[in-house]
């Protein structure tokens, strides 16, 4: 019988769990468990700071809406801070307004979708670089391939934002943006 103690506090006696004949039994009370879901609860969002994503790369690197196996080129990892966890997100220069305005008047809408009156919203994600950049642009949510290449365009024709910071740092930030069309 192996027994695990894990104390947590100088006024909880320590929970344990018994692993016996490949069955686990875990005993403890509800006073002594309450600390440890707290201290769980606390160290886990530590934890799920940075995110870390597989960009695969494909010959039509603008908007994939079918991502097949045969079409993966390279696969790289990325890691970048999820937009909730850092000090200060990244930020367009000149604010949501300036952001609003830069895409309204970068978009073009596709005539195929227009024809056809296809209308609604690309979700596409990215990341801003230490520097400003954007890049990883992906298309998490697609309507028709031609307005997901818009989208994916006006997103690459973006000029360089604020970073976001952590501790003062500029980090890596992932960020998700819908482009919206209307007919």
């Amino acid at each position: 019988m192996l027994i695990i103690v894990m104390p947590f506090a100088i006024m909880m006696t320590p929970a344990y769990i018994c692993i016996h004949n490949s069955i686990t039994y875990m005993k403890f009370n509800l006073k002594r468990i309450i600390p440890l879901i707290i201290f769980i609860i606390s160290i886990v969002p530590l934890q799920a700071q940075m995110l870390r994503m597989v960009v695969h790369t494909t010959e039509q690197s603008l908007a994939i809406t079918e991502m097949r196996p045969d079409m993966v080129i390279s696969s790289e990892v990325v890691e970048a801070w999820s937009c909730e966890w850092v000090d200060e997100q990244p930020t367009f220069p000149g604010g949501t307004n300036a952001l609003v305005h830069f895409i309204n008047s970068s978009r073009k809408y596709p005539t195929e979708a227009f024809n056809n009156g296809i209308h609604g919203r690309v979700l596409c994600s990215f990341i801003v670089q230490p520097d400003g950049e954007i890049t990883h642009i992906n298309v998490l949510k697609s309507i028709e391939p031609s307005l997901d290449r818009e989208a994916v365009r006006v997103l690459n024709s973006m000029p360089k934002w604020n970073a976001g910071r952590v501790d003062g740092t500029p980090v890596p930030v992932y960020c998700i943006m819908p482009i919206t069309f209307r007919l």
